[in-house]
């Protein structure tokens, strides 16, 4: 019998490490980094072709909902889509995972990946899933161990014990250790002994769920509270919001895989197999660089990028010209209203900038000019004292809610396509190179009856021009 596989994708993420591209409402993950797809695209895709697979489960913060089920519609994949009302660590978002699988008697094997890792060698970590599952069908708790090629100090590692019985190279979990200081990883380096931990592992939902019973109880009570009073939402499953808030903060090392192994009755066996499949977790531009191909000097370049003398540089351009003349060991990242310019060796320090923003200018940590929204996005071209302009695309068949402002009036100018409009108790369809006004204070509602997309400039006029002066009474998307 072919064991059911659950791919379970923990999509969570603050956006600061990979600033200025990546921001709080559109983490790396949801980013193009290493080719066409996203990476939680990929990661999505990463176990297919392997036997018994079912739709993956997700676990992703509330506020990234749209974005991430229109990833998925993108790949053609279907699946649920849990969401967390605020963030609690990878335990929690584990444990909400598996007690939905564990509805109607089920017991897969859950792969819990994090959304935002590359692996590079896709069929030789599949092959390696393949001999995770086998331990974890006999009851054991998998994780994978990365050989290092470094002394590096950002990873937590992982000790090998002895080698077990299985399809393939495993050993027993010795023990889980913090991230070191350099003498340390380079002990750790030369004996051959330690690996670096993946954040990846594999075993049944009732391995884990009885493991948690007996090592955090408290944060198993809280989950089971969560989803006994979550509601289905179209592709989305939404936890209870109060129970969830009490639930404590783990990770899924501290809560359970760091006490494996350690003569603890009941708690099953740890095993981890090593993985040499080019892996990352891109926790740093620096680390990204690492993976992306190269030209003979070292560079890599995303956009309209000129480079002259220049050594193991990675400059991305989004919209203007980047020029970058005889630097070397440099980061250039530039976006529509953001550059960073870092060396190599400071990458990691680029969350410090994020966290003085926060204090400062917290919309640059927020959101990017270009904000996705569930029937579109718009672009905020320009702004002023009592005014602002904004290109807006509505996808085919889509519509925004039904809405009112108190401090704005709108303008609409329709670029092309054909606008079908609610204003109070009128509706009408505006064409290409025509205009419509919104007064303030009036219901309105937008919509693209048509099969291309509907592009239109909005001017927007008053005294207060932010997102959250938006009153709905109808929405498509239960806003």
């Amino acid at each position: 019998m072919t064991t059911s596989l659950l791919p379970v994708i923990l999509s969570g993420g603050s956006g600061s490490r990979l600033w200025p591209l990546s921001r709080e409402q559109y983490p790396k993950q949801l980013l193009p980094l290493v080719g066409g797809e996203s990476m939680l695209q990929l990661t999505v895709c990463r176990l297919d072709g392997l036997p018994g697979i079912q739709p993956p489960l997700l676990v992703c913060n509330e506020n990234h909902r749209f974005a991430v089920a229109e990833q998925l519609r993108q790949e053609g994949k279907q699946g649920q889509i849990v969401l967390e009302p605020l963030g609690r660590n990878t335990a929690p978002a584990l444990t909400l995972a598996a007690l939905l699988a564990r509805r109607d008697d089920a017991d897969p094997v859950m792969v819990v990946m994090p959304a935002d890792h590359v692996i590079l060698d896709e069929p030789r970590f599949r092959e390696a899933v393949a001999c995770a599952v086998t331990l974890a069908e006999s009851g054991q708790a998998v994780t994978f161990g990365i050989a290092p090629d470094a002394p590096e100090t950002g990873y937590g590692y992982i000790q090998v014990g002895e080698a077990v019985a299985a399809p393939g190279r495993a050993f027993v979990l010795s023990r889980f250790v913090e991230k070191p200081n350099r003498a340390t990883a380079e002990s750790y380096l030369d004996s051959g002994d330690y690996l670096w931990n993946s954040g990846i592992f594999v075993m049944k939902a009732s391995v884990w769920l009885d493991a948690l019973a007996q090592c955090r109880p408290d944060i198993l009570e809280a989950c089971r509270a969560s989803v006994s009073a979550a509601k289905s939402d179209g592709d989305f499953v939404r936890v209870a919001n109060d129970a969830f808030a009490d639930c404590p903060s783990d990770s899924i090392d501290y809560a359970v895989m760091e006490r494996l192994n350690q003569g603890i009755a009941g708690l099953p066996q740890g095993v981890v197999i090593p993985l040499d499949t080019g892996w990352s977790d891109v926790g740093s531009w620096d680390s990204l660089w690492n993976v992306l191909s190269k030209d003979e000097a070292g560079n890599t370049t995303r956009g309209d990028v000129l480079l002259e003398g220049c050594t193991n540089t990675l400059a991305f351009a989004q919209n203007r010209l980047v020029s970058c003349v005889g630097v070397t060991d440099l980061i250039v990242v530039e976006t529509d209203d953001a550059i960073l310019i870092a060396q190599h060796d400071a990458a990691q320090d680029v969350k410090k900038i994020v966290d003085r923003l926060k204090a400062s200018q917290p919309v640059l940590t927020q959101l990017h000019r270009k904000v996705h929204r569930p029937w579109g996005w718009f672009d905020g071209v320009d702004a002023g004292q009592r005014f602002q302009v904004k290109r807006i695309v509505v996808k085919p068949g889509a519509q925004l809610s039904l809405q009112m402002h108190h401090h704005r009036a709108e303008h609409w100018i329709v670029v092309s396509g054909t606008a079908r409009v609610t204003r109070g108790d009128e509706v009408f369809l505006v064409s290409e190179n025509e205009s419509t006004y919104i007064p303030l204070g009036v219901t309105h509602r937008l919509e693209n009856p048509g099969k291309l997309s509907l592009e239109m400039i909005e001017v927007q006029s008053g005294s207060y021009l932010g997102e959250d002066d938006i009153v709905r009474f109808e929405d498509t998307y239960g806003r």
